[in-house]
């Protein structure tokens, strides 16, 4: 294996080019049933995600660092929306990605019956991914790539087989690569009916005739015995590859499953074992589905990175071993970080999706959008506006309406900072906070917290129900859950365990339903705080196995302080969003102290206060004393005032300005 160095240099010579891979083909949305051991007639829940071949790859190469984009068309509607938005998240390039207004997105319905049997049911009539025409692929774009990836169900039509051999003929005119993933689906050939999707080969003249046309323009060609078989129309798997070679000179990559694969570059010898062999990983198969998609890209880092066949190979048989591991298919699939974790240190279960450290590297490589700052406006308060109301002789169903104030305060101040490209975000609750996220939704914030505990509580307490789990799947997936805890590191061992069970529930719940966690540690009103308390909380914390997405901590006393606080974080987790500060209703004078006390800590990335942006002017609201319009007037001076304080103590800590 090439080092690490000489690798970047070969990346980085490469990017001369404006993609390394283009995929051209299938785009569906996979609706996966989340019952496991269940019919696909029993399944009661689908889990959404992006599919179809050529968009896998698409996504699978991204995330292992590779340029990409995905040629094809989606409908102009939700789904397609759906799988637009998604490719665009996983940094893939849509600048040929074509919105049919006639047709729909494809769907696929698919459920885990068993060990290797995963019953599917293709929704494509008349879909949008078949209308591909030859008009839609644009030389120019094509030209920019290193290489295309055409796959075999586009060449089962007249009009996708002309468009990917338009694509093939401009990539090689410009000195790039044409790889081909056989991808043979019997059902989209017409052979075999509506509940045959998971039919993997029926043999067929005619497929074999529009395939075997292919293979000599090809450079790569990948597919499993079957494909091999139906590609070079013979009926033995050594006759079969020697066939294709007889018309291509490409390297040929026979996939074998749970056994790896091997890789043949010349002559196919007639020991087929005499090849690169590159080794499967003795895992649980827990869903083959897309499993081949994710090989490919591993593969293709690799061969376009300018590994070696044997690297190329094993980092294939890696992407793949992880995706068979797991549910879906491109969610599933690793990143880069993830693929090189695995391979430097295995991993001592035989299910790798039990493994909780390769899990977190997949969850916290794999976030829905980088946050490297933010600036939130909190409202989830509760008894202190319900204290509020009261004092002010007013009705707490008044609470919602002031909410929806503050919202649109912060929003005044998101909207110039978006335009910066500073992210702000807020804290609502839904006890009195459900309009108020109604109006969030409309302005440009890039992050929304809410929160879980019964306010108070010590020990910790949820506010609507001890089941936690059954809550959080009807939120938002953009939604982070906020918990805070009323800890200190030196609480009675009963109280203290209990906490900490509760904790470790939340975040197992949080990881379970996808939805990032925010924990909140309040020692002060509980004890004694010296430089030690904070670092010695989370360390218990991070002992547990609790690794929340954010931490939300007081305001220490000194930069000392916060860089023991963010060892402790680096140490336990490389990979932790990062450090928000509270305000405890401190004024802002006190609050810019406790900045510039972060000023040189990285892993401190902004802040979340509420009571020092609100208080007065709700006071003033309830009691009639102001306007609307006063009141957010002067909730969005005070949060720009205090967005200010934030960006000067960074740019005086020689961090840059950020927000």
């Amino acid at each position: 294996m090439i080092g690490r160095k000489e690798r970047e240099v070969r990346m980085s010579e490469a990017a001369g080019a404006a993609l390394d891979v283009i995929t051209i083909g299938r785009a569906s949305v996979d609706l996966y049933g989340q019952q496991i051991g269940s019919r696909l007639e029993d399944i009661a829940s689908f889990a959404k995600s992006v599919g179809g071949c050529p968009a896998n790859i698409a996504i699978g190469t991204a995330r292992l660092g590779l340029k990409s984009a995905l040629l094809t068309r989606v409908g102009d509607e939700q789904m397609g929306r759906f799988i637009r938005e998604q490719l665009v998240r996983e940094g893939v390039s849509v600048a040929a990605l074509k919105t049919d207004p006639e047709r729909l997105t494809a769907l696929v319905l698919l459920s885990v019956e068993d060990e290797g049997v995963s019953p599917m049911i293709f929704v494509r009539t008349d879909c949008a991914d078949m209308a591909l025409e030859p008009d839609d692929v644009d030389e120019a774009f094509v030209a920019s790539a290193r290489a295309i990836v055409v796959t075999g169900t586009h060449f089962s039509r007249e009009n996708t087989g002309a468009a990917q051999r338009k694509a093939m003929r401009i990539v090689k005119e410009n000195g790039g690569k044409v790889v081909f993933d056989i991808d043979y689906r019997p059902n989209l050939w017409g052979l075999g009916g509506h509940a045959e999707g998971f039919g993997r080969y029926v043999k067929s003249s005619r497929v074999s005739s529009e395939l075997k046309a292919v293979l000599p323009d090809c450079d790569l060609i990948v597919g499993t015995e079957e494909e091999v078989l139906i590609a070079s129309g013979e009926s033995d798997l050594t006759a079969a590859l020697k066939a294709i070679r007889a018309v291509s000179d490409a390297t040929v990559v026979l996939k074998r499953g749970a056994m790896g694969c091997i890789v043949y570059e010349g002559a196919i010898p007639d020991d087929l074992e005499a090849g690169v062999v590159g080794k499967g990983f003795p895992i649980e198969v827990y869903n083959v589905l897309g499993a081949g998609d994710a090989f490919m890209s591993g593969f293709l880092r690799g061969w376009l990175g300018g590994e070696n066949l044997a690297t190329c190979a094993t980092w294939a048989n890696a992407c793949g071993a992880l995706a068979v591991s797991r549910l879906l298919c491109s969610p599933e699939y690793p990143t880069f970080e993830e693929l090189k974790f695995f391979l430097d240190h295995g991993s001592r279960h035989h299910a790798l999706r039990k493994d909780e450290t390769i899990a977190h590297i997949h969850w916290a490589t794999t976030r829905r959008r980088a946050i490297p700052s933010l600036a939130a406006f909190a409202i989830d308060h509760r008894t202190q506006f319900e204290a509020i109301a009261e004092s002010a002789g007013a009705d707490t169903s008044r609470i919602d309406a002031f909410k929806v104030l503050a919202v649109k305060a912060a929003a005044r101040v998101a909207a110039k900072g978006a335009a910066r490209g500073e992210d702000y975000g807020m804290l609502l609750d839904e006890k009195y906070g459900r309009e108020a996220m109604f109006e969030f939704a409309r302005h440009p914030f890039a992050w929304l917290g809410r929160p879980v505990e019964l306010p108070g509580s010590r020990p910790l307490r949820f506010e609507f129900s001890q089941d936690i789990g059954s809550q959080l799947v009807e939120w938002p997936l953009s939604h982070c859950i906020k918990c805070l805890c009323l800890y200190h590191p030196d609480d009675p061992p009963a109280l203290k365990a209990e906490q900490q069970q509760k904790l470790l529930a939340l975040f197992q719940a949080a990881r379970r339903v996808g939805r990032e966690l925010l924990v909140e540690i309040i020692a002060s009103k509980n004890g004694a705080v010296d430089n030690r308390t904070i670092p010695r909380a989370l360390e218990e914390l991070y002992a547990l196995g609790i690794r929340p997405d954010w931490w939300k901590l007081e305001p220490q006393r000194s930069p000392g302080v916060w860089q023991a606080i963010e060892a402790v974080i680096v140490d336990n987790d490389p990979w932790c969003r990062g450090v928000v500060l509270l305000g405890l209703e401190a004024p802002q004078d006190e609050l810019e102290l406790a900045f510039a006390a972060t000023a040189g800590v990285a892993i401190v990335k902004g802040f979340a206060v509420g009571r020092t942006l609100f208080i007065e002017a709700a006071e003033r609201w309830f009691a009639g004393a102001i306007s609307d319009s006063e009141a957010i007037a002067d909730m969005a001076a005070r949060f720009e005032g205090l967005v200010g304080a934030w960006r000067a103590a960074r740019r005086h800590g020689g961090e840059g300005e950020a927000a």
